[in-house]
């Protein structure tokens, strides 16, 4: 028997979980304000950059002028207002080449934060799902020497419509790790059916079996001591 309340939508939409993921993009090579903050002492933040016709506008915030000025390798920048902390600094570039962030956008993904520091850029995203944050690290491959995931927030809807998120950060791993979970993803290690085995790993990181075991199972030991620790 009903008690005069609204009665529960069964069929209400599943709240998205999505993801929200910080990558750091070293070697990018073509990028000023990252080849600018190897000079800067500190981050090179609020990076931003508009189209209009055949010129890419790059704007970004600096707190050492100087070492801006004097960064070598790259066109002078226009200094556009000095806020006293900090400066917006402008470059404008003839819109050609492959840079990152327009792969990421051309990947239809708006970029939540974009920062540079000791000549790697950093960005934020956010995500529908890992499998699109796949689609933005290999499209990144042909760009940059390396694409690390520095941290990774996934919200995951349960039934009573609240989020779990989880935090995986991935700085707990060593390099070492990291480069054997990176090549072991890369070469197909984890995927069903699997395009490479542990031995073909192990010879791309000219390492035996036995390391490339120990280390995939150290890693994987500390990304998930993280992914499913009690709250």
């Amino acid at each position: 028997m009903g008690t005069g309340g609204k009665p529960a939508d069964d069929g209400a939409a599943a709240v998205p979980g999505g993801v929200r993921a910080g990558l750091a993009i070293h070697g990018t090579g073509n990028c000023p304000v990252v080849t600018a903050s190897t000079a800067h002492d500190g981050p090179i933040t609020g990076v931003n950059w508009t189209h209009a016709g055949d010129t890419h506008t790059e704007e970004f915030r600096a707190r050492d002028p100087d070492a801006v000025d004097r960064a070598e390798g790259v066109p002078a920048p226009t200094s556009v207002v000095d806020l006293g902390d900090e400066r917006v600094y402008r470059y404008d570039r003839p819109r050609n080449g492959r840079c990152a962030c327009r792969i990421v956008e051309e990947l239809d993904c708006p970029i939540a934060d974009a920062r540079a520091e000791d000549g790697v850029l950093v960005l934020t995203l956010h995500l529908p799902d890992l499998d699109r944050l796949r689609d933005v690290v290999s499209a990144l491959d042909g760009t940059a020497e390396l694409v690390e995931v520095r941290y990774l927030v996934q919200g995951a809807a349960r039934g009573d419509g609240a989020s779990d998120r989880t935090l995986v950060d991935r700085g707990r791993l060593t390099d070492r790790q990291s480069e054997v979970l990176r090549t072991a993803y890369r070469m197909g290690y984890f995927e069903r059916p699997r395009d490479a085995n542990a031995r073909d790993v192990a010879e791309a990181l000219d390492i035996s079996p036995s390391t490339f075991a120990e280390h995939l199972a150290t890693a994987q030991r500390k990304l998930l001591d993280e992914t499913l620790a009690e709250n």
